[in-house]
């Protein structure tokens, strides 16, 4: 039986960021039902990454690794995200695989792009995004009626879609694995406690967060001050942030600027030696490790270096409830894991946190007030402090046995709402039910156009959108971020030349893959191997002509080879009709690699001599020759030429 290939484009499924861990969960679990040949897409990552092959699936990256099409890439920001979303070459590796289902899972942001492509909608594609705020981005609204299969991670977005209409929009939560949360005995709980110098019976809220600034930490600390204030003869308190304290908020600042006792503020330090994780209040990065005696290599855990899952249902086991207060979010995946560990959790009652906040879902509401985000003009939310403490007085004041059934309540709803069963179940009857597709993949994308000509005398702002809209075929506005960077650059005093360079390599790159790019090889004469030499110029006008001085004396040289000349395209006429010259290719960013082009390893190459004239040996080698070249210095009255 043929098994449908499912295209999977989302963040990497072994990162640690919300897209990555649901990537992981649900990859895993189509992956155990051995029904279908799944192709994962990875965001952020390079095409060899060593890191891809640990996944059983297979996966492929979306990045280059050739540094000088990344440095190409990084110069313009619009195309360095979408190059990071795996917007660049995506065309590339559809074409490659012919999927039958592609499924893009992001902020609507990362992938909205794919609502154009020609392949779109000609075979079963999802778009399973992120909306979290109101009013809903306007272009999420235009193109609704484009993506037939458009999946939001929560049902704030859907009931706003619905009520405008767009009544096909449906909510897929995203997963979150409940075999790895759970509450641990009593027994465990009250021994974690004592291994970190944890009073047993002290009342303990956590929060575990990205330190990012939409994550309401001032909040939290003002309403815990506040809790504090407004309740005499309390236990012991603690809060847990297990977070980074190397970006995002300024959280010590905010310690002392809050009164809030240092040793009352908790924190979750990792080993790089032995991975070993500790809690304690924060003292700085770089702290000893009191497990292995390794000196400063603790650190506050972090996208790079964090606990595993199974350290970090031990860390949600130590606390007594769960506070989350954000301007907005798609899901809150640490809400979900903690209610799995029966934790009740103190919810912003905005965006996801609807959901979290509803009846049976085991939260006590936060309310918020409502500000403009600049620039979007988003509706977000402040959490009242007041309101913090409010709820946190009712839940530390709870009827023991209310609070325990309220906690057993959160966890089964987390489970019903979010575990793989119940999320992927649905997702895997949606696959079933799609056919394997007939769609021809050889339509491709319309190309750019590299040698449009641009009116140099335009005013500078309309010059550059006429480089986006001439060369690179993109409507694009003054609020764009790559017009934003271009506008920089030359009042700083960038080269036009360059700048224009710039789009027309970008379009040349995307024309070469939307060609199917023949095999390099392809392009090369069948009888001349082991006597091929290419000369790449790929720029200027002048420089190409002059450097056709020295093509005489190579052959010479080099008698009963052929010389190839690489350039751009616009100056493929200087070499017309040079008897020399056997063949001219299009220039191509990797020949400024001299490995690439006479082989390194297990590569081969594909000539045996490349000259890079403009490259020099400060920059990057370009003398090897694999030792077989012939050196000759030829100077007369009439011609001076070196060969090297």
């Amino acid at each position: 039986m043929v098994k449908k290939k499912v295209f999977i484009h989302t963040d990497f499924s072994l990162s640690k960021t919300g897209f990555g861990r649901n990537a992981k969960a649900l990859l895993t679990y189509l992956y155990k039902t051995n029904k279908y040949d799944l192709v994962h897409y990875a965001c952020g990552i390079n095409f060899s990454n060593p890191h891809l092959t640990k996944t059983p699936w297979r996966t492929i990256g979306c990045l280059p690794d050739n540094p000088k099409e990344l440095e190409l890439i990084n110069r313009d920001p619009q195309q360095q995200k979408i190059a990071g979303y795996g917007g660049l070459n995506l065309d590339k590796a559809i074409y490659e695989e012919k999927p039958d289902i592609y499924i893009a899972i992001q902020d609507y942001w990362g992938v909205d792009y794919a609502i154009d492509k020609k392949w779109f909608n000609k075979i079963p594609c999802v778009l399973w995004i992120t909306l979290d705020s109101l009013p809903i981005l306007p272009p999420a609204i235009e193109k609704a009626p484009k993506i037939k299969n458009y999946w939001v991670w929560s049902n704030f977005a859907e009931k706003e879609l619905h009520r405008l209409g767009h009544t096909h929009v449906k909510t897929v939560h995203g997963i979150v694995d409940d075999s790895s949360f759970f509450r641990l005995p009593d027994s465990k709980r009250k021994e974690l406690r004592k291994k970190f110098g944890i009073l047993e019976d002290a009342f303990i809220g956590i929060d575990v967060f990205r330190n990012q600034l939409r994550k309401s930490v001032p909040n939290i600390l003002q309403g815990y001050k506040l809790f504090k204030q407004n309740n005499f003869n309390l236990k012991q308190t603690y809060l847990i942030f297990h977070t980074a304290f190397t970006e995002g908020w300024d959280l010590p600042r905010f310690i002392k600027e809050f009164k809030i006792p240092e040793n009352e503020l908790l924190t979750t330090y990792i080993c790089h030696t032995c991975n070993e994780y500790e809690i304690k209040s924060y003292k700085g990065e770089q702290q000893n490790c009191r497990f292995c005696g390794t000196q400063k290599s603790q650190q506050t855990t972090n996208v790079g270096r964090g606990v595993t899952e199974e350290q970090l249902n031990e860390i949600y086991n130590l606390a007594d409830y769960g506070i989350f207060s954000f301007t907005s979010g798609g899901l809150e995946i640490p809400i979900v894991e903690s209610k799995l560990t029966e934790l009740i959790t103190l919810v912003t009652n905005y965006s996801c946190g609807e959901e979290h906040c509803e009846e049976g879902a085991g939260s006590l509401p936060l309310d918020w007030a409502e500000y403009r985000e600049p620039g979007t003009q988003f509706i977000k939310s402040s959490t009242y402090p007041n309101s913090i403490a409010k709820q946190l007085t009712k839940l530390y004041n709870m009827d023991k046995d209310k609070r325990r059934k309220q906690e057993i309540e959160s966890r089964k709803w987390a489970i019903k709402n979010f575990s793989p069963e119940n999320v992927c179940k649905p997702i895997e009857e949606f696959l079933d039910n799609c056919e394997i597709t007939n769609y021809n993949f050889d339509v491709k994308e319309p190309l750019k156009n590299p040698n449009a000509q641009v009116n140099r005398n335009l005013p500078e702002p309309n010059w550059i959108l006429a480089l986006y809209k001439d060369i690179l075929c993109m409507d694009i506005d003054k609020t764009d971020s790559g017009f934003i960077y271009w506008m920089g650059e030359l009042e700083k005093g960038a080269n036009k030349d360059q700048v224009e360079g710039y789009f027309r390599q970008v379009a040349l790159k995307h024309n070469s893959e939307q060609q199917g790019q023949k095999k390099f090889e392809d392009l090369l004469d069948k009888n001349d191997e082991g006597k091929r030499m290419i000369f790449v110029i790929p720029e200027s006008i002048g420089d190409v002509y002059l450097c056709t001085s020295l093509f005489k004396s190579i052959k010479e040289t080099y008698p009963d080879w052929n010389l190839y000349v690489a350039t751009k395209p616009e100056y493929f006429s200087i070499l017309d009709g040079n008897s020399h010259v056997f063949r001219v290719l299009q220039y191509i960013p990797e020949m400024d690699n001299i490995f690439w082009l006479e082989g390194m390893g297990n590569h081969k190459g594909y000539f045996n001599i490349a000259f890079l004239p403009y490259v020099g040996t400060q920059r990057h080698i370009d003398y090897v020759h694999n030792g077989i070249d012939r050196i000759q210095l030829d100077i007369n009255e009439k011609e001076e030429s070196c060969i090297y």
